[in-house]
């Protein structure tokens, strides 16, 4: 598996509580629903590589 990263994000209030149900709503995390969110952007812009794809895919799975 890939490492992962860390980093600080700040949201406003009504952001952070509007993630937090839809995240709730897909039973994720929130930190699981923007792993979700940014990984389905990158893919529709194609912004990642074939094996970064790959890789992606087999988180979807595991």
């Amino acid at each position: 598996m890939s490492e992962k990263k860390s980093f600080v994000l700040r949201l406003n209030a009504k952001t952070y509580e509007a993630l937090e149900k839809w995240a709730a709503d897909e039973f994720r995390s929130v930190n699981g629903q923007l792993e979700f969110i940014i990984d389905k952007s990158l893919k529709d812009a194609k912004r990642y590589k074939k094996q970064d794809n790959q890789e992606t895919n087999n988180l979807k799975t595991d």
